[in-house]
């Protein structure tokens, strides 16, 4: 096994004058939890974009579990054990909760018949979501729909999980049950990397962080080492650095 299981080398991209990744050079281990914080317009969401191939990078390498997967698409990544979450969850409105984790489990696990429906009821257990199974995804609430964001990762059986800041717009007592469920996956030898503004959800949970800034890392190391760099405060102008919450 490779010593990380995610490694990017030198990663650049930019649109025009805008710099979102900066020879960017950044690695997690098998199992590691990472959090990344930035200002708006930081380059996070590019940066999750060219790891899970929607976006192709200027220069660099995305190296994947010993691979080079920097021109692969995104659904072989995805085969390979990468699964990703985006900012604004977007359920399959019209079909049930397990019809839209089933999805995942085929399209992206390949898997078929009742072996794709045991890996969409037991991804569905763990999420927290058997009870509305055969609920329409466009019923959900906002937990309900975030938590489906990760089942449908999940069902794809990864061994890298991308979260797009999918903490936002929950109440505080919602963040507490979704960091649980990110501990409940990365228990599983899942490593996570999640990119979050509610900064207390990260601190509960991840062994890393690290901040981005104009397309290039600016810290990275020990959660509270990190937010306590006074260019990491100087960034954020002492705002979005709160990591107030009663998330245990």
């Amino acid at each position: 096994m490779p010593d990380d299981l995610l490694r990017l080398d030198g990663l650049s991209k930019s649109f025009g004058q805008v710099v979102v990744a900066d020879a960017l050079d950044l690695r997690l281990a098998p199992g590691e939890t990472l959090g990344i914080v930035g200002p708006n317009g930081a380059g996070k969401s590019s940066l999750f974009a060219m790891i899970s191939g929607d976006l192709a990078p200027d220069s660099g390498r995305v190296v994947f579990d010993g691979e080079d997967v920097t021109r692969v698409p995104p659904h072989q990544r995805a085969r390979a054990g990468m699964g990703r979450t985006y900012q604004i969850p977007r359920p399959f409105e019209g079909m049930t909760v397990f019809e839209n984790v089933l999805v995942s489990a085929t399209g992206a696990a390949g898997l078929r018949g009742r072996a794709a429906a045991d890996a969409a009821a037991d991804t569905l257990e763990r999420a927290g979501l058997l009870a509305v199974a055969n609920t329409r995804g466009g019923a959900l609430t906002l937990l309900q729909r975030k938590r489906l964001e990760v089942a449908r990762a999940m069902a794809a059986s990864p061994k890298v999980l991308l979260l797009d800041e999918v903490a936002g717009g929950l109440t505080d007592p919602e963040v507490v049950e979704l960091v649980e469920l990110v501990r409940a996956v990365n228990a599983t030898g899942v490593a996570i990397v999640w990119i979050e503004h509610v900064v207390h959800a990260l601190t509960a949970t991840v062994d890393r962080l690290a901040c981005l800034a104009g397309g290039r890392l600016v810290a990275d190391g020990e959660p509270s080492a990190v937010l306590a760099d006074p260019t990491v405060r100087e960034l954020y102008l002492g705002h979005a650095l709160t990591v107030e919450g009663d998330v245990a």
